[in-house]
């Protein structure tokens, strides 16, 4: 019978560590681990349904404003393709990728809106243009934090601002939308609820 090479235990293995031993050397399973950071090991779907939720809270947000939202990105115009373009780095898919998530109208004025959830409340032109080649320049960028919803043109961005925790770039004050801020302050509420273990 397998003893540990530590204690003694049983263990499964010939000169492996049983369970104990092997908890004590490396500081933690995974799931305690995972619990530490309330993160999750496939980040990759934590971060999906963050995003989905982030998306969730501002076309509710602008359908409560009185403004019509379109769901626009590609899991909503070209269903299943998400799981396909995994991986994928050609011109087409990256493009594809990049589509902005909603399309907002009101007044006779549309808008391409891409929400972002971004605990660390900090936001920059590398975030969404590595390369220099967006294709959607007119977008706007709605930040979900942990604290704020803010937003910022993707012209702004190329000027060199961005949004960090300190800036006033809050949702409230954009003159595209002349919006009630007392209702983005009840949907920041909402986001506060939602991400305040994350």
């Amino acid at each position: 019978m397998p003893e540990c090479t530590k204690c003694g235990s049983f263990t499964k293995f010939e000169n492996g560590l049983c369970f104990s031993c092997y908890k004590e050397k490396n500081g933690s399973d995974s799931s305690a681990e995972e619990s530490k950071t309330n993160k999750p090991s496939n980040s990759w779907v934590y971060n999906l349904i963050k995003g989905r939720i982030a998306e969730t809270i501002i076309e509710e947000l602008f359908l409560s404003l009185g403004f019509q939202v379109f769901k626009y990105g590609m899991e909503n115009t070209i269903p299943g393709i998400m799981e396909l373009l995994k991986g994928v780095k050609d011109e087409v898919a990256m493009e594809i990728k990049r589509m902005p998530d909603l399309v907002i109208y009101k007044d006779g004025r549309a808008h391409f809106i891409e929400v972002k959830f971004r605990a660390s409340e900090q936001f920059s032109l590398k975030d969404l243009d590595k390369k220099g080649d967006y294709p959607y320049q007119n977008a706007l960028i709605v930040l979900v934090s942990k604290k704020h919803i803010k937003c910022i043109s993707f012209e702004e961005l190329s000027q060199g601002k961005e949004i960090t925790p300190t800036c006033r770039n809050y949702l409230g004050k954009r003159k595209e939308f002349e919006t009630d801020k007392d209702k983005v302050i009840e949907y920041c509420e909402y986001a506060i609820k939602f991400f305040e273990n994350v």
